[in-house]
């Protein structure tokens, strides 16, 4: 086949049938371990999200019942040391950044107009990792050799003196694996978005929710390398004597709080920021028309990624650092508000001069922006120095944070869900039942998290298993426990409402929602290759401004080709060739899991990783024949 593009209307049936043929997914073993597409990776990530989400729901579950009510003897306080810590680091580390980069992994591509990510082999590396690590912190939870510093594990409460045994290494190690898998997603993202667009799609034409993962992945790649380089430390000192943190050998505690909050703020934005992409996509869509002020939408995604790295010592102002220094941070934390404060105001003209259409993902948004504005007060407070000093480590804490972190990302995400289920199993959900997930949702949440600010006023501390009925806080906990088990309901009917769908739901067409990205101008469920012909885009709003969009011609159908764009205006610069299934991800993956999972009990671990891990990566690199035939430079 000729090497020139044409562009032109063309619609092949024999076309698509060699397509079918060459990226069809491999059955058996290869097929459940090695397949390296883009869609089912994705939702691999998104399904293990949601288990371990359901896990640590079951953990905040129990810790509600044990908070019901004055001396309760649900748990002791060992196990409850345990279960907030492995409940807070399942939700961070396993559920909420996984979660918002599976989504990206799953759309993007679609929304760009390719056929896979641009490592897909690496990106299957991406998920196994992931797994490994996830299975290895409830293994040692169910083992009772689970974490118990919290997600956060300050020293020197996590350090080898007051925390001997296992427990912390095994947390070490877990964000080992979690962040790995992160800075791979994270890549992927990068240059599928940068480097993989659809012909016409100029920078200023890609889809808001793209813009949003590609700005969270560079977060991810500047933040996560800060928690990485902390847990070795921690590890270091704990296995093999180094004092990183030991202030009586030189060291310094509070270089692990400026190391982990340093990766720990951004991470509250690399969660929210992809969320603030499904609501535009969403209110864009149901309020039939464009955007309201598109450059400052972009512009403001932009400024939150900058400025989302200027906040990491507002966590820190209880632990004595200059008065100046501390004068700064509170005026970035507050000034971070500005452009979350210009998405909404779009969000809301836009509804405001649209036609909306209620549907049950609008109401998500609509609880979202309700719950989130909410919390962004709480948190304009407790950017303030002095009153930070009174409510720290107080539940006021832990109410803001669940405001700013489930209001703003599990609302939206849920959305989301309901909004591109139909895109993802070809049939739709159910719209009662999504309108009565979210109106128990909103309810549960409210009455879970709204009373902990006045509990955390009355003087309630975090992180306790009891307190005495003598403190007047027994009424709002259990006010709050009632909450917790609402929202369990609605989890419960959310996850119905996705098992009726993929079973009993009716047939979707291929634009159900009258949506204008392009995601939805291909099949419900996308094929295996996406686009029979990559689309041409001329516009911000391709299916609304061309339903029957031209197309590109000439790349190959005998094997898996896509069209590589330049960065800027997306003009096409060569064609390349991606790799296809095989089982090196899930081998690599394995090997490296061995070797850090053993570097828990002795350093030799390091030396067996390397060792076990360099085979299947010689067998994932070696050259193919088709890979040096010299397909992947030729010129468009």
């Amino acid at each position: 086949m000729s090497a020139e593009l044409a562009v032109r209307d063309v619609d092949d049936a024999a076309t698509r049938a060699a397509l079918e043929v060459t990226w069809a997914p491999p059955r058996g073993v290869l097929g459940l371990l090695g397949t390296v597409n883009h869609k089912v990776v994705a939702i691999r990530y998104i399904v293990s999200a949601f288990v371990f989400f359901a896990l640590a729901g079951v953990l905040a579950l129990v810790m509600r019942a044990q908070l019901a009510y004055p001396e309760a003897r649900l748990v002791g306080p060992d196990l409850y040391n345990q279960i907030f810590t492995v409940h807070g680091s399942t939700m961070m580390f396993l559920f909420a950044v996984p979660v918002m980069e599976a989504m990206g992994l799953y759309l993007v591509p679609l929304m760009v107009g390719t056929r896979n990510v641009a490592f897909p082999r690496l990106n299957a590396f991406g998920f196994w990792i992931y797994l490994i690590g996830g299975a290895l912190l409830w293994a040692a939870f169910l083992l009772n050799v689970g974490p118990d510093a919290g997600w956060f594990a300050y020293v020197p409460l996590a350090g080898p003196d007051q925390a001997p045994g296992k427990r912390i290494d095994v947390w070490a190690q877990m964000i080992t694996f979690t962040e790995l898998a992160a800075l791979v997603g994270a890549v992927e993202l990068v240059v599928t978005t940068l480097k993989l667009r659809a012909p016409g799609m100029s920078l200023n034409r890609v889809p808001l929710f793209v813009w949003a993962m590609l700005v969270t992945a560079f977060m991810v790649i500047f933040a996560m390398p800060a928690i990485m380089v902390a847990s070795t430390m921690l590890a270091m000192d704990r296995l093999v004597d180094t004092h990183f943190f030991n202030v009586a050998e030189g060291g310094d505690a509070l270089l692990w709080q400026h190391l982990f909050w340093f990766f720990g703020h951004p991470e509250v934005y690399i969660i929210f920021i992809p969320a603030t992409g499904f609501v535009s996509t969403i209110v864009q869509t149901f309020a039939r028309r464009p955007i309201v002020g598109y450059p400052a939408m972009v512009l403001s995604l932009i400024a939150t990624g900058f400025l989302g790295f200027g906040l990491w010592v507002h966590h820190m102002f209880a632990t004595g650092l200059p008065s100046l220094g501390e004068s700064f941070f509170t005026a970035a934390s507050m000034l971070i508000a500005i452009p979350t404060g210009v998405q909404i105001f779009c969000w809301l003209a836009t509804l405001r001069s649209g036609r909306v259409l209620v549907r049950a993902p609008l109401l998500y948004v609509l609880a979202f922006v309700a719950t989130f504005v909410l919390g962004g007060l709480s948190g304009v407070m407790v950017a303030s120095a002095p009153l930070d000093l009174q409510l720290h480590d107080t539940f006021f804490v832990v109410a803001h944070l669940h405001y700013v972190l489930i209001g703003g990302s599990v609302f939206p995400l849920l959305g989301a869900l309901h909004y591109w289920l139909p895109k993802m199993s070809g049939r739709m959900p159910s719209e009662g039942l999504g309108r009565l997930t979210v109106a128990i949702l909103f309810v549960g949440f409210q009455l879970t998290f709204f009373p902990m600010h006045q509990l955390g006023l009355a003087g309630m501390p975090r992180r306790v298993y009891t307190y005495l009925p003598e403190t007047g806080w027994g009424p709002l906990n259990a006010l709050s426990s009632v909450g917790a088990a609402l929202l369990g309901v609605a989890v419960l009917l959310f996850v119905a409402n996705v098992a009726w769908t993929l079973r009993r739901g009716a047939r979707a067409e291929d634009d159900p929602w009258g949506a204008d990205t392009l995601e939805w101008s291909t099949t419900s469920p996308p094929p295996a290759y996406n686009f029979v012909h990559i689309p041409v885009v001329e516009s911000r709003h391709p299916l609304w401004t061309h339903p029957s969009p031209r197309v590109v011609t000439g790349l190959r159908i005998d094997v898996r080709e896509v069209l590589v764009t330049d960065a800027i205006d997306a003009v096409p610069d060569h064609r390349h060739m991606l790799d296809g299934p095989t089982l090196y991800p899930f081998l690599t993956a394995m090997a490296a899991g061995i070797g850090i999972i053993t570097a828990i009990f002795t350093p030799w671990g390091i030396t067996v990783g390397v060792v076990l891990t360099l085979p299947p990566l010689i067998g994932w690199f070696w050259p193919a024949g088709e890979a040096i035939a010299g397909t992947t430079r030729e010129k468009a």
